[in-house]
């Protein structure tokens, strides 16, 4: 069975996409974690509008 390979979304490498590979999509974990680093940053961003939440004041869960 052939292993499907992607492009990585970080650094456009081939990058294996099986379980072998827990980094999937990516190619590495450094590639990994400057995705989830653009994220947090704010690079990243689903468009749409900004939604408040309020603060009910109720900690009881």
């Amino acid at each position: 069975m052939k292993t499907l390979t992607v492009n990585c979304p970080t650094c456009s490498e081939p990058a294996q996409w099986s379980s072998e590979n827990s980094f999937r999509p990516f190619c590495s974990e450094r590639c990994r974690l400057i995705d989830l680093g653009q994220w947090a940053d704010g690079s990243y961003h689903v468009p749409g509008e900004i939604i408040a939440i309020e603060e009910t004041g109720d900690d009881t869960g």
